[in-house]
């Protein structure tokens, strides 16, 4: 964990360091000449941190660092670690100007050596004490900043629940409004700091923990009511349900109404299946053949049309006589 925890403070560093470049520092040798570039970081005036980058600076050498506030010089009591060599410092503040000494472990080389002060390196703390005034569209977002107002900016962040990237909007002051919002809906919000106008290098606090408003009011959080989710869920599988109900009943009477319109042609090849399986291609003997089961057929058809209209003949004349017997 604390290498993870180095490895962070380096890439930090050097990350400000890149982005600041008319403003960085550098290590002089011996004859006074500005040559290793290296950073320094007063985090909150709780503790500094300087990185020299060793395996660019000084590589397959492992440095020591020595600094004072006054007149004793003392030894760099936790290093930063990078491949297994020394490639920063981090140690508590003190009143002053900081000067700085590296040089060799093992001798060789020439030493280097800067002057500074760690005022002009200050990065802060997340902001404390945030205030949120709310003026129907208007939200206006303070804090109380860590030294001089002039030397800090405030940059406030926020987005409702249906956006998806953070919108920005940066101050000067510790002071931010933004204007536009819709009550009805729920925003989050969270701020950091910048101390910029008072330091040599620009450098960002950490975010500030998220907060939640809604209607002028802060609330948990924006996510909606647990109930609320499991009945959105249910009427929207019941929807599902019938919507597929409704297309499958539609998708049958389509059929229904596509025969009825255009019915199914009789596939001519299976009327001559016999003509040459039973009667060896014999087209008269097939069609006689035909003929004679056609007439059947027919026949037989109206044998039963007769059969049965005489059967209901003799029902109606049944129920004639016994209604003539049944009268008085």
């Amino acid at each position: 964990m604390a290498l993870e925890i180095q490895a962070y403070v380096i890439a930090l560093l050097w990350s400000n360091l890149l982005t600041s470049q008319s403003s960085a520092q550098y290590l002089a040798d011996d004859s006074g000449t500005p040559t290793i570039k290296y950073s320094i970081m007063n985090l909150n005036n709780e503790q500094i941190t300087v990185s020299w980058n060793a395996p660019e600076n000084f590589p397959d050498r492992n440095m020591t660092m020595f600094y004072r506030f006054d007149k004793e010089w003392k030894q760099c009591p936790q290093y930063i670690l990078d491949q297994e060599y020394n490639t920063g410092c981090q140690f508590k503040p003190g009143v002053g100007d900081l000067h700085i000494f590296i040089n060799d472990s093992a001798g060789k080389g020439p030493n280097y050596n800067d002057e500074e002060s760690i005022k002009t390196f200050f990065k802060p703390k997340p902001p404390e004490n945030v205030t949120y005034h709310w003026e129907y569209d208007k939200v206006t977002v303070q804090c109380s900043p860590p030294g001089p107002p002039d030397c800090f900016g405030l940059e406030l962040q926020y987005k409702s629940i249906l956006d998806q990237e953070w919108k920005s909007r940066e101050e000067t002051y510790c002071k931010v409004e933004v204007h536009g919002l819709d009550p009805e809906k729920c925003y989050v919000f969270r701020v950091r700091l910048e101390a910029k106008n008072c330091n040599k290098v620009p450098y960002f606090s950490e975010w500030g923990s998220e907060t939640f408003w809604k209607n002028g009011t802060s609330i948990d959080s924006c996510n909606t009511d647990p109930e609320s989710n499991i009945m959105i869920l249910l009427i929207s599988i019941m929807a599902t349900v019938l919507v597929l109900f409704a297309l499958l009943m539609l998708v049958c009477r389509m059929q229904r109404i596509r025969k009825s319109i255009m019915p199914v042609i009789p596939d001519p090849k299976h009327m001559y299946s016999n003509l040459f399986s039973d009667h060896n291609g014999n087209f008269q003997d097939w069609i006689s053949t035909t003929e004679n089961v056609l007439v059947h057929a027919k026949v037989e058809d109206e044998t039963k049309a007769c059969v049965i209209e005489e059967q209901e003949y003799e029902n109606k004349q049944a129920e004639k006589v016994d209604a003539q017997e049944n009268l008085p």
